[in-house]
Formats: structure tokens, C-alpha cells, sequence
């Protein structure tokens, strides 16, 4: 009986160290992207010049880089609101996981840039499509750090059902393609769907909160 008992104890102690190698906590994760994601909305303002004269003329010349700055901020508060939200809902990581937080860091690193080349350039062409494929590659990036997460939970788990199929996601990186094939018609049209994107976005999504909110809600009745 107490060999049965020792063996026992031995794979539980087995099985919770494997545990532990495949999965890892979610706090340096959380704490390293909000970490960058202050950095690059520090960048953002720094980019951002002092006029030299004391009137209010002195600013119309800096208003296509405060615009930009606008929505570039508005974006990534977007996806730091996002992030928060699934993050809350996670409980474990893993290097697929890690690894698609830092690709999506990676593109919102790219934001300040391009945000800098497109206000400066008064939203010619080439800057308005460029800021627009990093718009797209980040929301191709989040897809991507929500799904890996979704898979790691498992089909029933919050993430999973908050996620679903994607519908708000995957209209996102539409809008955004066709920005940037307007922007060379239209550079102020491209840009227009940037903004209608940011715009559908603004609300935040309420998708994890309101499962979550249903599930206490079933735990306190049972």
C-alpha cells in the first residue's frame, strides 16, 4: 500500500514538473508589453515638435502630425485595451504564445515611424500606404497571439468562445487592404479607412468581459 502510494505521488510530481515546462505564467508577458507599448507611446510624443512661433498660425503647420499622432495614439490604446482584456482571460503561455506577443510587438513598435513619415509628409502616397500595411500586419498579428492563445486554452475555454469566429477581426484587415489600394487613388481616402477601423474599434470589445460575466454569474447560482 505505501509503495502504491509513493508511485502515486512520484507521477503526480512527474506530470506537475511537465506541466511546468510547457507552460509559463502570464506575468512577465504582461508586464514586457505594457512595458513597450508605454515606451512606443512615449516615442510617439517625442516625435512631436514644438512650434517656434507664439500664435495659433504657428500650429497649422504641425496639424497632419498631430493628426496622425491622434490616431496612431487611438490605435494603440486600442490594442493595449485588447490585450488587457485577453490577457485577463488567459491563464497560462507558452512559447507560441510569447513568441506571437513579440511579433505583434514588433508591428506596434513600427507605428511611431510611420505615424513620424506620414504626418511630416503631409499624407502623401507612399507614407499613407506604408502606414497602412503596418496597420494591417498588426491586426494580422493580434489574430495571430489570440489564436495561439485560443488554441492553448482549448475550444471551451473563454477566450475561445469570446474570439469565436473573428467576424470584427477579420472586416478589420479588409478595410485595411482596401485603405491601402485606395491610397493610391486617395491618399485622404486610404486614410479615411484607417480611420473607420479605429473608429469600429473605439467602443472596447466587451466579448471577454461579458462571457466572463456570464460564467460568475452560473458559478454563483449553482
Amino acid at each position: 500500500m505505501a509503495t502504491a502510494s509513493s508511485l502515486q505521488l512520484v507521477h503526480t510530481f512527474t506530470y506537475i514538473a511537465t506541466l511546468n515546462q510547457c507552460y509559463m505564467g502570464k506575468g512577465r508577458l504582461e508586464a514586457f508589453s505594457d512595458g513597450v507599448i508605454a515606451i512606443i507611446i512615449t516615442i510617439m510624443v517625442l516625435e512631436m515638435k514644438v512650434p517656434h512661433g507664439g500664435s495659433l498660425a504657428s500650429l497649422r503647420p504641425l496639424l497632419p502630425v498631430l493628426l496622425s499622432y491622434i490616431l496612431s495614439f487611438v490605435n494603440v490604446a486600442i490594442y493595449w485595451n485588447n490585450h488587457h482584456h485577453i490577457m485577463h482571460a488567459a491563464q497560462k503561455v507558452n512559447g507560441k504564445v510569447l513568441w506571437a506577443n513579440i511579433f505583434l510587438l514588433f508591428w506596434l513598435s513600427v507605428i511611431p515611424f510611420v505615424t513620424g513619415w506620414m504626418g511630416e509628409n503631409h499624407f502623401s502616397t507612399w507614407p499613407v500606404v506604408l502606414y497602412g500595411i503596418v496597420l494591417f500586419m498588426t491586426g494580422t498579428s493580434y489574430t495571430f497571439f489570440a489564436m495561439a492563445l485560443s488554441r492553448l486554452h482549448g475550444k471551451n475555454s473563454t477566450i475561445a468562445r469570446a474570439l469565436g469566429r473573428d467576424k470584427k477581426g477579420k472586416l478589420s484587415l479588409v478595410i485595411y487592404a482596401i485603405g491601402i489600394g485606395l491610397s493610391f487613388i486617395s491618399s485622404w481616402a486610404g486614410f479615411g479607412c484607417y480611420v473607420i477601423v479605429a473608429a469600429m474599434w473605439f467602443i472596447p470589445d466587451k466579448r471577454i468581459e461579458n462571457i466572463m460575466t456570464e460564467k460568475k454569474s452560473g458559478e454563483i447560482e449553482q
